[in-house]
C-alpha cells in the first residue's frame, strides 16, 4: 500500500437502482456536479451506444465474447443480463477509487446491486422509484429508443424491480428532479 493511500480515508460506495426511465443517469450526473468528491462508476455493456454516449465516459462498449471472457477472469464486481444485453462494473477502477477516498456512485439494476452488496456490505443502497407506473411508461415511450417488444420487456422488468425496493436502505421517489437529487445528496453526506 502506498503512503498516500494509507493516509486517505476510505471512500463510500453508493448504489442507485430503479427501473429504466426513473432518471438514474440524470440524478447521478447531478450528484457529481454538486459534490466535489463524487465520481460515477463507468460500467461495461454489450448493448450498442445510444446517441451522444461516449466510450469510457458513459460505458465501455464490449463485444459479448470479450465481456464473457472478463466475467470468467473475475474482472467484474457485478454483472447481469438486462433486456438481452450484458452489463457489469469493472472491479479494479471501483476499488481503486474507494481506496483513494472517493465516493463512487453506481447506476445499476437490482441484480447487479445484490452482487455489489455482497462484495461491499457497507455500500449505501438507494432505490429510485417513479411517482407512478403511468409516469414511468410515459418516460420510456418518450425516449423513442426501443421497439414495442423491447418496451414491453422493459415494463415487465420494471414491475419486477419495483417489487424489490424493500431490499434497499433508502427509497427516493423521482417526481421532481431537484428534490430527488437533494434527498440523495443528504443521504450520501449524512451516512
Amino acid at each position: 500500500m502506498s503512503e498516500a493511500s494509507a493516509k486517505a480515508p476510505k471512500g463510500k460506495l453508493v448504489v442507485i437502482s430503479g427501473p429504466s426511465g426513473t432518471g438514474k443517469s440524470t440524478v447521478c450526473r447531478r450528484l457529481v456536479e454538486l459534490l466535489s468528491n463524487v465520481q460515477l462508476s463507468v460500467s461495461a455493456t454489450t448493448r450498442r451506444p445510444r446517441k451522444n454516449e461516449k466510450e469510457g465516459d458513459d460505458y465501455y462498449f464490449l463485444a459479448r465474447e470479450e465481456f464473457e471472457r472478463r466475467i470468467l477472469n473475475g474482472e467484474f464486481v457485478e454483472h447481469a443480463e438486462y433486456a438481452g444485453n450484458l452489463y457489469g462494473t469493472p472491479r479494479k477502477p471501483l476499488e481503486d477509487a474507494v481506496n483513494r477516498g472517493k465516493t463512487v456512485v453506481m447506476d445499476i439494476d437490482v441484480q447487479g446491486a445484490a452482487q455489489v452488496v455482497k462484495a461491499f456490505p457497507d455500500a449505501i443502497t438507494i432505490f429510485l422509484a417513479p411517482p407512478s407506473t403511468d409516469v414511468l411508461m410515459h418516460r420510456l415511450r418518450g425516449r423513442n429508443t426501443d421497439s414495442p417488444e423491447a418496451m414491453e420487456r422493459r415494463l415487465e422488468i420494471a414491475r419486477q424491480e419495483l417489487a424489490r425496493r424493500s431490499d434497499y436502505a433508502f427509497t427516493v421517489v423521482n417526481d421532481k428532479l431537484d428534490e430527488a437529487v437533494e434527498q440523495i445528496r443528504k443521504i450520501i453526506v449524512g451516512t
